[in-house]
């Protein structure tokens, strides 16, 4: 067999090398708090994952070279060909599948250990099984988890929460299920039992797949931080039982961050992630508003919309997943333009959880340019509303909702939304009354100073620059 190892586990080459690579995923996740320097640090962060992986490679003890090898193209060309090919509006999707298969990989890393430890025969430091076991465990769920919020996202299976008569009685008895196993492999370790080690993967896959499938689309940005924090933890405790500097390092910067962005999430929602996790919320039947009478609406079309876009002096533009659906980024982006070159002063109001992802409408409006200076956080542009002449909302819905702070009993009563009905008028650019992922009616459409535009963002953005231009 041809040896390639120039390095010795735990010596100080290696270390070195695996300080040099999270150095690096540190100083890439630094510049990737910022659209300008995202790209360049999305990059320095690939560098130092390559490290590592060369550096792994080169150590003593490597082998199956051909399988390296096949595993390297393969994973290499799904990646390159999934992230060429994957629109914009997939992109929350494939970061659920992306995270999905970090998690699976460690539960594999966990399972080739135990598998090693029988082989070798005797039993397993608890230094290693330990992290091994938690690793498998975390990994399962965040695996199969991930997949479950994949297939809600892509509309394989429906958004609305789905739950098992007694769901969480069987969460419990599985979780303490899985841990009770762990126990019992860790107490009768010589060697563990590989039996035993499959039954806590199997349970463990079944407790991800229950946890996430009475989660409600309305959810879905905080599960995918949520378990993207899983695989982080996961993959840290695997470094622990590999002994790998680096994966450590890299999985306690994905579990931590994914787990501040979590909680910041769920403040942003003014839930606690346990009500997120159990209370099965979003995706329900649209809720009855009043007396159950329907109410009316004004609806405008884009040359109106345009007149009063143009001779107003303020304007801010709320962007919604339905922006991202009609790709209509680059359209608003000329709206605004136009406007601009009027002397418009024009804003972007980002909701912490618009759109079906963390940072979604950020990603979407960076692609178009839009200067981030002009993207303002929902503290910050709030107090302006008031002073506001225009706001546009374009796909979004349960973050521009007054129900969120007028009525009590609205499943959405206290969570903080963009407050544009403050505004002096509001445009509103939405295909239909329909419903956004809470499931219930939005209130903003039935305001005096709201215009309803009716159309497809995109179509309707271009239209209204058209018309503007020509004012």
């Amino acid at each position: 067999m041809i040896s390639l190892a120039v390095l010795e586990p735990g010596g100080d080459a290696a270390t070195a090398l695996y300080i040099v690579s999270f150095s690096l995923f540190i100083l890439g996740l630094k510049q990737g708090t910022h659209p300008s320097t995202a790209k360049r640090g999305n990059l320095i962060a690939a560098v130092g994952m390559a490290v590592a992986v060369v550096t792994t490679l080169l150590l003593d003890g490597m082998g199956n070279w051909g399988l390296v090898a096949i595993g390297l193209a393969i994973g290499s060309a799904v990646g390159a060909y999934a992230s060429i090919k994957v629109k914009m509006t997939e992109m929350p999707q494939m970061v659920a599948l992306y995270n999905g298969v970090g998690g699976g990989a460690v539960a594999l890393i966990a399972w080739s250990e135990i598998r090693h430890g029988i082989h070798i025969g005797g039993a397993m430091p608890l230094e290693d099984l330990i992290p091994t076991l938690l690793a498998a465990i975390i990994g399962s769920v965040s695996f199969w988890g991930s997949n479950i919020a994949f297939a809600k996202l892509q509309d394989l299976i429906p958004t609305r929460p789905l739950a098992v008569p007694g769901q969480q009685i069987i969460n419990a008895v599985l979780g303490i299920g899985v841990i009770v196993l762990a126990i019992v492999i860790a107490i009768n370790n010589d060697p563990p039992s590989q039996f035993l080690f499959i039954l806590i993967l199997v349970a463990a896959a079944i407790l991800g797949n229950l946890v996430v499938l009475p989660i409600g689309g309305a959810d879905m940005p905080v599960v995918i931080s949520m378990l993207n924090a899983f695989t982080g933890l996961s993959a840290a405790a695997a470094g622990f039982a590999l002994q790998n500097v680096a994966l450590i390092v890299a999985g306690t910067l994905v579990g931590s961050s994914g787990t501040i962005l979590t909680m910041e999430m769920a403040t942003a929602m003014n839930r606690s992630v346990a009500n997120i996790l159990f209370s099965g919320f979003g995706g329900a039947p649209a809720a009855a508003s009043g007396s159950g009478e329907q109410r009316p609406v004004t609806s405008i079309g884009a040359q109106d919309a345009a007149i009063k876009l143009a001779y107003a002096d303020t304007v801010v533009i709320v962007p919604g997943y339905g922006l991202a659906v009609a790709q209509a980024q680059h359209a608003v982006k000329e709206m605004a333009n136009q406007l601009e070159s009027r002397g418009v002063t024009v804003n972007y109001a980002i909701h912490p959880v618009a759109g079906r992802m963390p940072g979604h409408m950020n990603v979407l409006l960076a692609e178009a340019d839009v200067p981030y200076e002009q993207l303002k956080e929902m503290d910050e542009i709030n107090p302006e509303m008031s002073r506001t002449d225009v706001a546009v909302v374009i796909g979004a819905n349960d973050v521009t909702n007054p129900a969120a702070k007028n009525d009590p009993n609205s499943p959405i009563a206290g969570m903080p939304i963009i407050e544009v009905s403050e505004a002096n008028e509001v445009i509103v650019i939405k295909r239909s009354l329909s419903t956004g992922f809470a499931g219930i009616d939005n209130d903003l459409f039935y305001e005096p100073n709201t215009s309803m535009l009716f159309a497809d963002a995109k179509a309707a953005a271009g239209e209204i620059a058209a018309e503007i231009e020509q004012l």
